[in-house]
């Protein structure tokens, strides 16, 4: 009897389970064996029994979580194809942050990819995403809503260093997310030609750190607290989102309050968090890149999971793709949730 693609991955309450190579994927709980897609905190969490994922992502969980984040731990090579139990596997990038990697498994014939979270927008600081023809294709859906539609990231930068020129006097306070949307900020400016030291809050220097010891040049990072508050003022100062609120932020001259987000496309949620310079610099596909994303996978069926699922749902089914939202607990903007320091150290 030919396998139907529930035989190879169907859902558990700990996330996505792969019964015929005994793993799970991104597990919500501790399991015996997990897969992981990248290294933000709703993806990949502590004390599973054997970790596989990137060189990358592992270093990243280490450095969250610790040594022992988990009892043992192995690398994938991306494109490397490996045989767990009844199944083979392979990690491909997803264009998502540092390490992050879409995963392939195949079995009888049928070709399932669980894209993680992904973007097809270029990062001078992860590999580009790779496309993966398919039978079916698990594509998350945080902006799945046509009103999402992201502007170029360089545009939105520029608007950054047009606002640095206009008022030299004050300092840019810009709040960014410590894994992935800092470096990538950070590389985008570089790439715009400002040279001059772009500041940290405490919390993003590790995972800074750890970029660079990658190889991305991300130029001069000094910490925020060890400059005097007058040598601030026409500088950049990059900081977690809920320190450009708090105390935290009164050490800066005058400062203009940025947020550098998808969610900032809803003016309505920027006013609400006092952003004065919304910044639309995403690392999710947008509406566009996920339609455009399930058309060219060929793929004919769709899961739809952690987003705005119905609405792209609907979509799939309106072009005549087998599709359903999977309704996943645990999984959602982790992005907003991992971030909450009071003070400037590392959480």
């Amino acid at each position: 009897m030919a396998l139907t693609c529930t035989d190879i991955l169907t859902q558990t309450p700990h996330g996505l389970c792969c019964p015929m190579g005994g793993f799970h994927i991104d597990p919500v709980r501790p399991v015996a064996r997990a897969l992981i897609t990248h290294g933000h905190s709703d993806h990949a969490r502590a004390g599973h029994g054997a970790v596989l994922a990137t060189r990358e992502t592992l270093r990243i969980m280490a450095a969250r979580y610790g040594a022992d984040f988990a009892g043992s731990s192995e690398a994938a090579a991306l494109g490397e194809e490996r045989r767990i139990g009844e199944v083979t596997v392979r990690f491909v990038p997803a264009g998502h942050v540092l390490g992050s990697a879409q995963i392939v498994i195949e079995a009888g014939g049928c070709r399932i990819v669980v894209s993680g979270d992904y973007k097809r927008e270029a990062d001078p600081t992860c590999r580009p995403f790779e496309l993966v023809p398919c039978d079916v294709f698990i594509t998350e859906a945080t902006f799945g809503l046509p009103v999402f539609r992201h502007p170029p990231a360089q545009d939105e930068i520029a608007k950054l260093l047009e606002s640095v020129a206009l008022f030299p006097e004050r300092a840019h306070l810009v709040g960014v997310y410590a894994l992935g949307k800092a470096q990538r900020v950070m590389a985008l400016i570089r790439a715009a030609g400002h040279d001059a030291p772009i500041y940290l809050h405490g919390a993003l220097e590790p995972l800074t750190a750890l970029y660079k010891s990658e190889g991305i040049d991300l130029g001069d990072t000094p910490k925020a607290t060890a400059a005097k508050k007058s040598e601030l003022a026409g500088r950049i100062v990059l900081a977690p989102p809920s320190a450009t609120q708090d105390l935290w932020s009164r050490r800066l001259p005058d400062p203009v309050t940025a947020f550098a987000s998808g969610w900032m496309r809803v003016r309505a949620r920027a006013r609400q968090k006092g952003v004065e310079l919304p910044l639309v610099i995403s690392d999710h596909a947008d509406w566009d890149d996920l339609c455009a994303t399930i058309a060219e996978t060929g793929a004919g069926e769709v899961w739809v999971t952690h987003g705005q699922e119905d609405a792209l749902v609907h979509w799939c089914r309106t072009r005549g793709l087998a599709a359903r939202p999977l309704h996943m607990l645990g999984y959602g903007d982790e992005e907003e949730e991992e971030e909450r320091p009071g003070q400037d150290t590392v959480p």
